[in-house]
């Protein structure tokens, strides 16, 4: 008989609601969760793909499902022979959906960093996207309340926080006196001072406000590594996907960061094969990358959504989305392989994690040496790098 496991897919905000699952479930036996993800019909797919896998490997076991396929496919979910039962995306985090009582001590981490959602929904209507249906309207947690969980996590070990939300830079404009994520971030450190580092999740460039900028650019403790929400580098595509930024707004926004903070390291997520896409928009996705050095890329090939305006488009050949994603992914493996070889021989700050490995303030990926204490930040100077990690 084995206590209760979470199987984790898709974004930072389900890795964040995980780790809150796994502690509500922690004592309980026999029991699987698979807090599932719907962004794309390939997502949906492999969410199944899981369920069946967790179905073989505990046989006995009361399988749940949760999350936004469990959402946007509830009854494609329900019907699979393997699942026990679906807990509503919206009552994922409340005890009483699990039957259990709320933990009243901090719980052990599995990660030095520590996830914490404090914005769930989203008001927008991007014409590929189907998250709004898995997520509801944009909802903010209350600054005590975020203040609540970094100090639980702080007193769980974590070194490292890491804020997270479907909309993240949308924090705030529900709440009644319509704040903006900059001053939550400033909250956040001027109540811990001893909290070492705090990062961002997925950002909407457009969305970033003056004082999250500032910050960014020039506090220390929060890590110089930016992940866009960009989607496209053709303007025309962006409009087609309902975003509310150009590629200029983005190239512009990276300009004065890095001027004010050089070693800044930006991600961004990239769709392949929009509909519409023709040869010379492709060639613009592919610019993106090196005019704004992609080197944290998340690369989506364009699966079609029931119910979004995006499926109803002409769309683009699939062997052609999948050919021009693996071109994207070419293009940012050539970035992230420049940058890193630009690391070797400077001074780095890794934290540690359980696995050997650890991540820089810039958040790439180092090997630490053998015996590393987990949770730890330590100074690496890399030698090397081998297969897209440092040594």
């Amino acid at each position: 008989m084995s206590n209760g496991r979470v199987i984790t897919l898709g974004c930072r905000m389900n890795l964040a609601e995980s780790e809150r699952i796994a502690a509500l479930v922690a004592g309980t036996p026999d029991l699987v969760v698979v807090n599932s993800c719907a962004v794309t019909a390939e997502a949906a797919r492999q969410t199944r793909q899981a369920i069946r896998r967790a179905r073989r490997d505990s046989p006995s076991a009361r399988l749940l499902v949760t999350g936004c396929a469990a959402e946007i496919e509830r009854d494609v979910i329900a019907a699979m022979p393997e699942v026990d039962g679906i807990v509503a995306n919206a009552a994922k985090l409340d005890p009483r959906a699990w039957n259990v009582a709320a933990p009243a001590d901090p719980v052990r981490l599995r990660h030095s960093r520590a996830f914490i959602a404090v914005q769930n929904g989203c008001d927008h209507a991007c014409t590929f996207c189907v998250i709004p249906q898995g997520r509801g309207p944009a909802r903010s947690e209350p600054v005590a309340a975020v203040l609540a969980a970094v100090e639980r996590d702080l007193a769980a070990g974590a070194r490292e926080v890491v804020l997270t939300g479907v909309d993240l830079t949308a924090w705030g404009s529900d709440l009644p006196a319509r704040l903006r994520l900059g001053s939550l971030v400033a909250a956040v450190l001027a109540a811990f001072p001893e909290l070492p580092r705090l990062r961002l999740s997925s950002v909407d460039g457009i969305e970033v406000d003056a004082q999250l900028e500032d910050l960014i650019a020039s506090e220390p403790r929060v890590m110089p590594h930016l992940h866009l929400s960009l989607q496209h580098g053709h303007d025309l595509i962006l409009k087609r996907m309902k975003r509310r930024h150009t590629m200029a707004d983005a190239v512009d926004l990276v300009a004065r960061l890095r001027a004010r903070r050089p070693e800044l390291a930006v991600g961004a997520d990239l769709i392949a094969g929009f509909p519409t896409e023709d040869v010379a928009m492709h060639a613009a996705n592919l610019a993106a990358i090196r005019d704004l050095r992609i080197v944290h890329g998340h690369i989506f090939p364009y699966s079609p959504r029931g119910g979004t305006a995006a499926a109803r488009m002409p769309q683009v050949l699939p062997a052609l989305v999948r050919a021009r994603a693996a071109e994207l992914r070419e293009g940012v493996a050539a970035e992230r392989d420049a940058w890193l070889s630009s690391l070797i021989g400077l001074r780095l700050q890794v934290l540690a994690e359980r696995d050997g490995t650890g991540h820089a303030e810039c958040f790439a990926r180092v090997l630490l040496p053998s015996g590393t204490q987990p949770g730890t930040i330590v100074t690496v100077t890399p030698t090397r790098q081998i297969d897209g990690m440092l040594q």
